[in-house]
């Protein structure tokens, strides 16, 4: 069976793509690496909402949860308006090294299902972050099934965050409702 790992950046966003990847007789294994996510305490919501998805679920789950955001600050300082593209590229090389490691056949992500992500950009660096590891980048626009996946969120009761993680995007959430 082809094991493919999935970068899940949260509970809600794993519920759709692994629903497909199952159905194409995929092993799926997630992987948390997300550390742009602030404050402490919405980390460790999005952490614990993934958790449990994945042990009802049985969802293989491998966890890197070093918390860093000094870091992340450092790198998008004054280039806040480039920031996703460094934190993209951050967790996509960080699942592409993880999935060469670990001798998966693949590796994708859930940034790929939100229909507020910068869809283009998130496949192009996994492309490039694939091409640099030797790793073939499974490619899906998991989008079309965005209220499915919310819908089933609801319903399970699992945590659904209201911004992307970084401070500069919950700022963006709060200042769009002014």
């Amino acid at each position: 069976m082809t094991r493919i790992l999935l970068h899940a950046c949260c509970g809600p966003c794993s519920i759709y793509p692994v629903s497909v990847l199952r159905g194409e007789g995929l092993a799926v294994h997630a992987f948390f690496y997300n550390p742009h996510i602030q404050p402490r305490q919405e980390f460790d919501k999005r952490l614990a909402a993934l958790e449990g998805y994945a042990e009802s679920e049985n969802i293989p789950l491998i966890v890197r949860a070093d918390y860093d955001p000094q870091t992340f600050f450092r790198q998008v300082a004054f280039r806040e308006t480039s920031r996703c593209t460094y934190c993209y590229s951050l967790r996509l090389e960080a699942a592409a090294r993880l999935a060469k490691k670990s001798r998966f056949d693949a590796f994708t992500t859930t940034l790929l299902y939100s229909k507020l992500q910068k869809h283009a950009l998130i496949k192009s660096l996994a492309e490039e972050a694939a091409r640099r590891h030797g790793i073939e980048f499974l490619y899906r626009d998991f989008r079309a099934g965005w209220k499915e996946g919310q819908e089933k969120a609801r319903a399970l009761g699992i945590y659904r965050q209201q911004y992307c993680g970084c401070i500069y995007s919950e700022d963006e959430r709060f200042s769009k409702k002014k």
